[in-house]
């Protein structure tokens, strides 16, 4: 049995990121008096009385408006209703019924979907007369809220259980977990684009206007076999550079889509080249230990010759040594060429970078690196590795034990780590060498 969905809509700052937020128990959504902070359709999942459910938020519906981005708020809203099995038509108890109130209600009325109309700002029992003002918008089912303080929401959910009939149905399974992609870059360099390029629908909203999307947006699809779910996240700017405490909790919120990553997808402009700030994002993702695939996007407006793409290819690995070590796609995400590279090799990635390669293996490959390439001697010292066993995956980390594991230069340990990756394939995939004390 599919999870029911349910869809939190309403005009702009009634509170339904507050709602999202207090039922999922975690900031997703971010949270700002300023209207117009969320766009994209945001998904999360709790689980009450035994039973998961899934929600989205909303960008706030603004029916009279001919403002782009309005316009594709408007387009998210109504997909989410049109998807949801119970729409939550949120208002504003304190201002009371608006005009866009009375245009978003004839909508869901017209969607045929079931509902259930939440007063929010009901912050006491004092205000809960709040509800009669709605009635005259022609519905039943009114509940009382805060979703600021969490008052009532507990009757909210029990009454979406009861709406959606699901009460005495067995309690739903939990989904295998997915394959998490989280894809990165720097403001205006596709990430929405191939998000929505990759899903075959419009998921996410896309804009010339640089920081269209601000929270990290979860979305999930399949790949022969493989459940993934795809996190598109607001640019990364240098914090210097962030302009309100919006695009501050955007960053956050990129920033934690990457901790809770499998795999990063990290987005370049090919026409503005490979600059020092995505080398700060690439530096971040593979300090964390996340497996890590380049895509260069816009490739179909670069002029190209017989070599173009590997003289590109040269050049980003001569400005950043590390992505010797990481697979390099050309891609046009907005006419979708070579976009299938994308999940195919995202997938590689993340089996490579769940694999324990079994420690005779890793004993008898440093046996010949250091037979044919010994370790330097150190003020007299003869430095000898003794036994090598992996110790964990997602990160990789692989243990050498030494007699002097401190006298180890850099320049031997990075060549340690290359020759690791030649012999057991481990491209895209960032590997933490551990020197300890035999």
């Amino acid at each position: 049995m599919k999870r029911p969905l349910i869809a939190i809509i309403g005009r702009p700052n009634v509170g339904k990121s507050t709602l999202f937020n207090r039922l999922l128990n975690q900031r997703y959504s971010i949270v700002d008096p300023q209207e117009g902070i969320t766009r994209d359709r945001i998904y999360g999942e709790m689980e009450w009385c035994g039973q998961v459910l899934k929600f989205i938020d909303t960008g706030g519906y603004i029916s009279d408006d001919n403002d782009r981005f309005n316009e594709a708020i408007r387009m998210q809203a109504e997909d989410a209703i049109d998807e949801a099995d119970l729409v939550l038509f949120m208002v504003d108890g304190k201002q009371g019924v608006m005009p866009n109130d009375k245009i978003l209600a004839q909508f869901i009325r017209e969607s045929n979907r079931p509902y259930l109309i939440v007063v929010n700002k009901c912050d006491g029992y004092k205000t809960d007369d709040f509800i009669n003002q709605f009635y005259e918008l022609g519905f039943d089912n009114l509940i009382p809220i805060s979703a600021l303080n969490g008052r009532l929401t507990g009757n909210l959910l029990d009454e979406i259980l009861n709406k959606l009939d699901i009460l005495n149905i067995q309690k739903l399974e939990k989904l295998k977990d997915s394959i998490r992609l989280t894809i990165v870059g720097m403001p205006n360099v596709g990430k929405s684009t191939l998000t929505n390029a990759l899903l075959k629908r419009e998921r996410s909203i896309v804009n010339p206007i640089a920081g269209t999307t601000r929270d990290a947006i979860d979305a999930n699809l399949k790949w022969y076999g493989h459940e993934v779910t795809l996190v598109d996240t607001a640019g990364l700017r240098k914090l210097a550079k962030l302009k309100d405490r919006v695009e501050y909790y955007s960053s956050l919120r990129a920033k934690r889509a990457i901790d809770k990553s499998n795999i990063v997808l990290m987005v370049i402009d090919a026409i503005k080249g490979f600059n020092r700030q995505d080398k700060n994002i690439v530096d971040e993702v593979i300090n964390k230990g996340k497996g890590l695939v380049f895509i260069v996007n816009k490739w179909d407006l670069i002029e190209k010759k017989t070599d173009t793409a590997q003289l590109f290819q040269k050049e980003i690995r001569r400005k950043f040594k590390a992505l010797d070590h990481y697979p390099i796609i050309f891609i046009s995400a907005l006419t979708k060429q070579r976009i299938h590279r994308v999940l195919e090799i995202a997938i590689q990635v993340y089996k490579k970078s769940r694999v324990l390669i079994p420690t005779k293996k890793l004993n008898d490959a440093i046996i010949d690196i250091v037979s044919k390439n010994p370790p330097q001697a150190s003020n007299g010292k003869q430095i000898q590795i003794k036994y090598v066993t992996q110790v964990s995956f997602e990160p990789t980390v692989i243990a050498l034990y030494s007699n002097y594991p401190d006298k180890i230069q850099i320049n031997y340990r990075r060549f340690l780590d290359n020759q690791f990756r030649k012999k057991f394939d481990l491209e895209g995939v960032p590997i933490f060498l551990s020197f300890r004390h035999k």
